[in-house]
């Protein structure tokens, strides 16, 4: 089975991608197969909403968002790191989960997957929550089965990643969680 991280930072080696990295070495200690999409290294316009992906499974935008399109249609599972930017998700996050919208309309081609959140604020209650919030209405919106770390929402870290012990654990129960269930799945 696999699971692909996707870090929604416009910030390369930053904090997201960071705990993308963390997650996804979780996952290939319990034998999953991973990959990883950093959105700081993709060219993603916001949706136009034309409704061109009504009728086929591709944006007619001139981006690089339909070369994503395979890399989540093959997973299972789908771990979102955002950082939080005035109390939601960034805007490059926003405009990759608007694009998505071609996986709804197509089939919904995400449904059923499983999918887990992380939100990394500037304090300990930075608006993580709210940023959790709307990357977990993404995945209902697609039919995704969503877990959190058996306490809260998901992975809740307070910058730097690195220095943050406790949101670490809560990044460790929500990819436990996910495997967990993953295998129970199979």
């Amino acid at each position: 089975m696999k699971i692909i991280g996707i870090s929604g930072s416009p910030h390369k080696n930053g904090n997201n991608d960071k705990i993308i990295d963390y997650v996804l070495d979780i996952a290939k200690q319990k034998k999953f197969i991973t990959g990883k999409i950093l959105l700081s290294h993709y060219d993603i316009k916001p949706c136009q909403a034309c409704g061109h992906c009504k009728e086929e499974k591709k944006c007619v935008i001139k981006d690089d968002f339909n070369k994503l399109i395979p890399l989540l249609e093959e997973v299972d599972a789908v771990v979102v790191s955002s950082p939080v930017y005035f109390g939601s998700v960034s805007a490059q996050l926003k405009s990759f989960f608007d694009r998505t919208i071609v996986l709804r309309r197509q089939g919904f081609l995400l449904k059923n997957k499983i999918g887990a959140a992380i939100a990394v604020g500037n304090s300990r209650n930075g608006g993580q929550e709210l940023t959790i919030q709307a990357i977990h209405a993404w995945m209902h919106i697609h039919g995704m089965l969503v877990i959190g770390d058996n306490n809260h929402f998901g992975g809740i870290v307070k910058a730097p990643f690195d220095d943050d012990d406790t949101g670490k654990m809560t990044i460790k129960e929500t990819t436990y969680k996910l495997c967990d269930l993953l295998e129970r799945l199979q």
